[in-house]
């Protein structure tokens, strides 16, 4: 057998792994090489020579920082939502707001500007007034960062679908940055603000999850839902306010530090007080009562409510605000019901009214249907109530309390039947009612006392209360309250005290409800509840 000399297996094997190395080198120099070569390129359309004229030097930039050295009297700042008027005029306006977007593109740079709910397009491009460098450094500029600009309104031929201003646009002629955001933001206001479709699994993906935004709240609160919520909130406080001064009651202002737990009970939180302790008010029932007993015959008050209860719920919070309110009457408690019922149903007809830019706005994120209510407000008996949830299949008896899911269901059921998403529930069993209720004269089972509902769930619990101090002792003891406890809120009743009754309202659980969220985290501007105490 004749052997060829180069038939060497081991001596190939070494030959075709040398070849394949080196044709992977020169692959990898040609990519590298190409790459390079693209790099350079790009960097040389960007870069601008430094021999290049900036003719617009001194109108861009980061001037230093404010400390009120002096005032810009020339300076007419318009808002955004007043840049409508400007289109057409010669004159130039200024604007401040918050850089929401930016992309560069050639020698344009196209600016999305957001101003608390409202956004405008700003288009910065190369012109004789406008130079390379201007446009460069706009578009460098990050995200959330404030600037204050110069720029001309102009209309647009075609809707800009992206910003609420949809018929004009800003050409902008100097532009200055008074705050600078850091560049890595924890969530992008574009994904917090993205609309929440629970059959797109695609939102899912990129939609920010509520620790995140409570985490960072500051962030989370620029979006325009939530500029727009928190607007509302500040429009339920007015309305109530407003309604109630109307109505002859008197706004005071009750301690939150008090002495002994306000309703006897044991879900305080206890704080020291210097060589003793106190603890924050549950609620401002007795200053509220006491004020009545003063002969200020209707009050309100508007103020921070401390529930150390460890519900972790879509609908309790452990510091809220309450709107709690307290009417002396003549004959009959429902006096007082019809005075609480019309002032819902006037606070729902100016959030309707007045609100309705701030409701489209939550409504671009979170899709509801609209508050319904009717004027004047449905009232059911509780027994009435009862027998509907009877009527739908569910057992209870005639003396039990509501639970969660039946008190939903009612409200379902009341809608169906009466088309309204509000209604009043009167007459409550005496067994679940606190001991300062006053029973129904006419059957003992039942109690002077009511609750009011928004889209089936509870927003006000309240009752005539007892104004008199031998029948309240009496009725404490039956209870098993210990009256030395109570002392200081039976005395206040000995001096006379007309009848009376009242209620408190969570206001964050109203805008929830109105609006039709699904946590009242949303409507707390820095929530607190048992797992969070920050920011």
């Amino acid at each position: 057998m004749v052997v060829d000399p180069t038939d060497n297996p081991a001596e190939n094997s070494a030959e075709a792994q040398s070849k394949k190395a080196a044709k992977k080198q020169a692959k990898d120099a040609a990519k590298a090489a190409k790459k390079a070569e693209h790099k350079a390129a790009a960097g040389k359309q960007d870069e601008t020579p430094e021999d290049t004229p900036d003719y617009s030097s001194g109108k861009y930039g980061q001037p230093a920082m404010i400390q009120s050295v002096e005032k810009h009297p020339e300076r007419n700042f318009v808002p955004v939502t007043k840049l409508i008027e400007w289109i057409g005029r010669k004159e130039a306006v200024w604007v401040r707001g918050r850089v929401h977007t930016s992309r560069s593109k050639g020698k344009q740079c196209f600016l999305i500007l957001r101003q608390h709910c409202s956004t405008v397009q700003c288009v910065i491009a190369v012109s004789d007034a406008v130079s390379k460098q201007m446009v460069k450094f706009t578009g460098n500029i990050h995200k959330e960062s404030i600037v204050d600009l110069k720029a001309n309104a102009i209309s647009v031929p075609n809707k800009i679908e992206s910003c609420t201003e949809q018929t004009l646009e800003l050409s902008v002629l100097e532009i200055y940055v008074v705050s600078t955001a850091k560049a890595q933001l924890p969530l992008q206001i574009e994904d917090a603000a993205r609309p929440e479709n629970p059959d797109d699994p695609e939102g899912l993906n990129i939609r920010v999850n509520q620790d995140t935004r409570l985490d960072n709240r500051v962030l989370d609160l620029r979006t325009p839902a939530n500029q727009a919520i928190f607007r509302l909130e500040a429009g339920v406080c007015r309305l109530f306010r407003d309604i109630l001064t109307a109505k002859g009651f008197v706004e005071i202002h009750t301690p939150k530090i008090i002495s002994a737990a306000s309703e006897g009970g044991a879900n305080v939180f206890t704080v020291s007080y210097f060589k003793d302790s106190a603890y924050l008010a549950q609620s401002p029932q007795l200053y509220k009562q006491m004020a009545i007993a003063a002969d200020f015959d209707k009050v309100f008050t508007v103020g921070a409510v401390f529930r150390a209860e460890d519900s972790n719920t879509h609908r309790h919070l452990t510091e809220f605000v309450g709107l709690d309110l307290e009417m002396a009457f003549k004959y009959h408690y429902h006096e007082v019901v019809e005075t609480i019922g019309a002032t819902f149903t006037a606070m729902f007809r100016g959030l309707r009214d007045e609100c309705a830019q701030e409701i489209a706005a939550v409504n671009q994120q979170y899709k509801v249907e609209p508050f319904q209510f009717l004027d004047p407000p449905l009232r059911l008996q509780y027994v009435d109530g009862v027998a509907m949830l009877r009527a739908a299949g569910v057992e209870m008896g005639d003396e039990d309390d509501l639970s969660t899911p039946n008190e939903k269901l009612l409200g379902r059921l009341v809608k169906t039947k009466y088309g309204t998403d509000f209604y009043i529930l009167d007459k409550y069993p005496l067994a679940v009612r606190p001991f300062y209720t006053m029973p129904d004269p006419k059957d003992s089972r039942y109690s002077n006392s009511y609750d009011m509902f928004m889209r089936g769930e509870e927003i006000l619990s309240g009752a005539q209360r007892i104004h008199d101090p031998e029948y309240l002792t009496e009725r404490a003891k039956h209870h098993n309250i210990d009256i030395s406890k109570i002392a200081a809120y039976i005395e206040a009743f000995r001096f006379g005290c007309p009848p009376h009754a009242g209620g408190g309202i969570g206001m964050e659980r109203v805008v929830m409800l109105y609006l039709g969220l699904d946590n009242i985290r949303k409507t707390s501007m820095f929530p607190r509840d048992p797992k969070r105490v920050t920011p």
